[in-house]
C-alpha cells in the first residue's frame, strides 16, 4: 500500500534529539531513546539523515554510515507505527540508494522482528558476518 499522508522527504535536514527519540519510539525500534545526549551524537556522526515528514511531525527517518565509494551501513531505518504499511521505509531506502549511487553495497543488521521486512524492500539475505556487540 502506498502512503495516503502528505508525506515529505528532506535529507541531511537538522533533526532534534527529541524528534528522534519520539519516532524511536513511535516506531518499535529499540534504540536508547531516553538518552538525548547520545542520540545527538548519532545525529551528529552520521552521514546521511534521511527524513520523512507529515507536517512539521517526524514520522520516519533512515540513519547511514558511507564512505560513499564502497560501502553503506544503514544504522537505522525507522518509521512511526501509525504510518508504517504505507511505503515510507521503502521509500527512504530508495532515496538512499540514490545518494550513494550503485558503485556502494547496502549493509544493514536486522530485528528478529524485520527480518521479514526487508527482503520485500529489495534486500537479500546474507550469511557471511560477524559483530561484536556493544556494551550498553
Amino acid at each position: 500500500m502506498e502512503n495516503t499522508f502528505p508525506i515529505t522527504y528532506k535529507i541531511n535536514v537538522t533533526i532534534e534529539p527529541e524528534d528522534l527519540s519520539k519516532v524511536f519510539k513511535a516506531s518499535g525500534i529499540i534504540r536508547p531513546s531516553d538518552d538525548l545526549p547520545r542520540l545527538q551524537r548519532m545525529i551528529d556522526h552520521s552521514d546521511i539523515i534521511l527524513s520523512a515528514w507529515d507536517h512539521k511531525k517526524l514520522v520516519g527517518i533512515a540513519r547511514a554510515i558511507t564512505d560513499y565509494s564502497y560501502c553503506c551501513y544503514l544504522s537505522d531505518l525507522a518509521v512511526d507505527k501509525e504510518y508504517q504499511n504505507s511505503g515510507i521505509g521503502k521509500e527512504l531506502v530508495e532515496l538512499l540508494q540514490k545518494q550513494i549511487g550503485e558503485e556502494v553495497t547496502l549493509l544493514l543488521l536486522a530485528s528478529s522482528i524485520a527480518m521479514e521486512y526487508y527482503p520485500k524492500i529489495g534486500f537479500e539475505k546474507v550469511e557471511n558476518g560477524f559483530r561484536i556487540s556493544r556494551k550498553r
